[in-house]
């Protein structure tokens, strides 16, 4: 479409003369004497829009910007509908990033002239350099509405996405313009970070390996490609990433944070702790740091420093309850149980029913001899589910808190205890001992005979029990009484000295060292069934073992391995995984997944698996010789030679040695 012209005025023969000849001029690039010429004809002709329109385009060339857009503002007064004009003014607007002005100009050109699409991306250009980022994108998207191929334009409008934060639209513009020409892709730093920015990390990773190839000083590459492989789990590729960001800008301390994270997640606890309290020093209102500082304080059994940070976190994220619970597991093995019963209680506020934090605090209120609370919550606990534990310290408290009343004479509460607990199966003496001497307040003395006697049968060592029964018998049989104080019925009873009672012990707090020799038996009967080939009673075997340390990860294995001879694929990643869950570090539990996976084909899983074996312990020799077979299977024979000659420089076994050097004298 042709705009419509206004007239032109008359513009005299000599005003033309040197209109003309400012042209020669100007295509003889002697642009100084072109304006005078000019400025002469305007002094004949002032009203001739065409010789103000020529020097602004000359004082544009000159970069005399202000004299342009004085020029171009005095055609718009003699040509108030040329839409070009003001694309022209626009122009030179945004060249000296005066965006407003710009923004306006162009938007008068399309008033005036709708029809020109270009115009759309003028407008989406400027408003992306005033960050109106959503705007822009629909201009764009306007404006590619009739320009479909254009290159520049699928460009800006990725960038746009990216910075208004949808990189999947993003992905999908930068995937266009790679697929549509790939020799000329110059935005491999952008689109590797919006693949990583939607989580496709493998992909990431190798669009950014050939952004670092074309710009090896492109540090938000390297950056985005560390994070990328530490997502991956690729954490030697991630570690030299963030070496090179670090020796290219040693101050990016925002991105210590993630460092921190990787080397914690290596093992390598001091250097992590380096890192996170580098970026703490310059982010000190981040919660995270806190947290992750704790975690790896926690792993060094550094439970002090582990809630200086907890507490340090969760003020600043007072509403985070995972980070109120590890604190109030902190102080409880630090056995501040009052504390940990504060943070159970705030937990419990918010999330009423959580299963396990009723537990803790019950346990705690038990380990602070709050029995009759403790008590209600164990009965509470069990209309939820059955469990060892709250069996077995429902039954520690009601033989405690016997005990207790016992000192406050409160003798049918105490009997109603302690028979509660030998009614639960008690094996613990001071059950049988404690309803004794209750009966024995009460008069009730063929019962507390036959119950010290019983005392006396399970634990005949403790001589408390038959010299306080021979006592007994003596009163009975004699006029002479023992001391003895008066309860309030006025029945009489022998006091013992407190200390003379042994300590109820909590089953979470220690483990008992009789369940303790158990698994060991246990664990040592399984081997013994599993050397004879019984398999399934050394399954059953290992998993009663399991019920007393369930945190047993050489178990575990033990039960994977044993369902992988039974060729029971399934059962054995399934304890192979658990074998790695209680413990992320176990090299053998990881190695012996990866053999599961590779024997299923699965040989990308099998290769994860082996990879961090190396990565825990890099002298693991048979990992090595393992990931060689798998790169054998991909027909990728360099990797494969690499890590068979990786196995011979870390191997002990001779016997291996020949037919590895075999292989790959073959794959060479």
């Amino acid at each position: 479409m042709v705009i419509p012209t206004p007239a032109q005025a008359y513009m005299s023969s000599e005003a033309n003369a040197l209109y003309q000849q400012a042209c020669t001029l100007e295509y003889q690039h002697n642009l100084t004497e072109a304006v005078n010429k000019l400025l002469q004809a305007i002094k004949l002709a002032g009203d001739e829009a065409m010789l103000y329109t020529k020097l602004a385009g000359i004082y544009t060339d000159m970069d005399q910007y202000d004299k342009a857009v004085e020029a171009y503002l005095k055609v718009i007064q003699l040509r108030p509908s040329d839409a070009f004009v003001y694309i022209s003014l626009g122009n030179i607007y945004e060249t000296q990033s005066k965006y407003n002005e710009a923004l306006s100009a162009y938007k008068k050109a399309l008033e005036l002239f709708p029809e020109y699409k270009y115009n759309y991306l003028n407008i989406a250009n400027i408003q992306y350099q005033m960050k109106n980022y959503k705007e822009a994108i629909n201009n764009y998207n306007t404006f590619l509405a009739t320009y479909a191929q254009h290159n520049e334009a699928h460009k800006n409008l990725a960038a746009a996405y990216m910075a208004n934060g949808n990189y999947d639209k993003a992905v999908v513009e930068y995937e266009h313009l790679y697929l549509k020409d790939f020799q000329n892709f110059d935005a491999y730093s952008n689109y590797g970070i919006a693949l990583f920015q939607i989580k496709d990390f493998n992909k990431s990773a190798e669009i950014l390996e050939k952004a670092i190839e074309r710009d090896p000083e492109n540090t938000s590459a390297h950056a985005t490609l560390a994070l990328a492989y530490q997502e991956l789990e690729k954490n030697d590729l991630a570690l030299e990433q963030f070496k090179v960001v670090f020796a290219q800008k040693p101050n990016l301390f925002s991105l210590k944070f993630d460092y921190a994270n990787l080397l914690a997640d290596m093992g390598k606890n001091t250097e992590a702790l380096v890192e996170y309290n580098s970026y703490v020093t310059h982010y000190p209102n981040d919660p995270r740091v806190y947290k992750n500082l704790g975690l790896v304080y926690k792993r060094q059994k550094n439970y002090n420093m582990t809630i200086v940070n907890y507490e340090k976190a969760l003020k600043l994220s007072p509403d985070d309850i995972d980070l109120k619970k590890d604190l109030a597991s902190c102080y409880h093995l630090q056995e501040d149980y009052d504390t940990a019963i504060k943070y159970y209680d705030e937990i419990l506020a918010v999330s009423p029913d959580d299963y396990d934090v009723k537990l803790n605090k019950a346990i705690a209120l038990h380990a602070t001899k709050k029995y009759d609370t403790a008590i209600a919550m164990y009965n509470d606990l069990l209309t939820v589910k059955n469990s060892d534990i709250v069996q077995n310290n429902l039954t520690e408290a009601y033989v405690a808190q016997g005990h207790e009343d016992l000192k406050l004479h409160n003798y049918s509460k105490a009997t109603d205890e302690f028979l509660k607990a030998i009614s639960r199966g008690t094996k613990d003496s001071m059950a049988y001992y404690g309803l004794a001497r209750a009966y024995r307040a009460c008069n009730v003395n063929d019962k507390a005979s036959e119950y010290y006697e019983k005392a006396i049968a399970m634990d005949p060592e403790k001589t408390l029990y038959s010299s306080e029964f021979a006592e007994f018998i003596s009163e009975i049989n004699s006029t002479a009484q023992p001391e003895k104080i008066e309860n309030p019925q006025g029945v009489s009873v022998s006091v013992q000295e407190e200390d003379s009672l042994p300590a109820i012990v909590v089953s979470d707090t220690s483990t008992k060292e009789i369940d303790m020799q158990k698994n060991k038996d246990l664990i040592a009967l399984a081997d013994e069934n599993y050397k004879k080939k019984n398999y399934d009673t050394s399954i059953l075997n290992y998993k009663e073992a399991l019920k007393i340390n369930p945190s047993d990860e050489v178990t575990l294995l033990k039960i994977g391995n044993v369902y992988k001879l039974k060729d029971d694929e399934k059962n054995a990643i399934d304890f192979y995984k658990k074998a790695i869950f209680v413990n992320p570090s176990y090299a053998d539990g990881w190695f012996n997944l990866g053999l599961v996976y590779a024997s299923q084909k699965n040989v990308a899983e099998s290769k994860k698996c082996f990879e961090r074996v190396i990565s825990l312990d890099n002298n693991y020799a048979y990992a090595y010789y393992a990931l060689a077979l798998a790169f054998e299977t991909e027909n990728n024979k360099s990797e494969a030679v690499k890590n068979y000659e990786l196995f011979l420089k870390y191997n002990t076994d001779p016997n291996q040695v020949k037919a590895v050097e075999d292989k790959i004298k073959s794959l060479k």
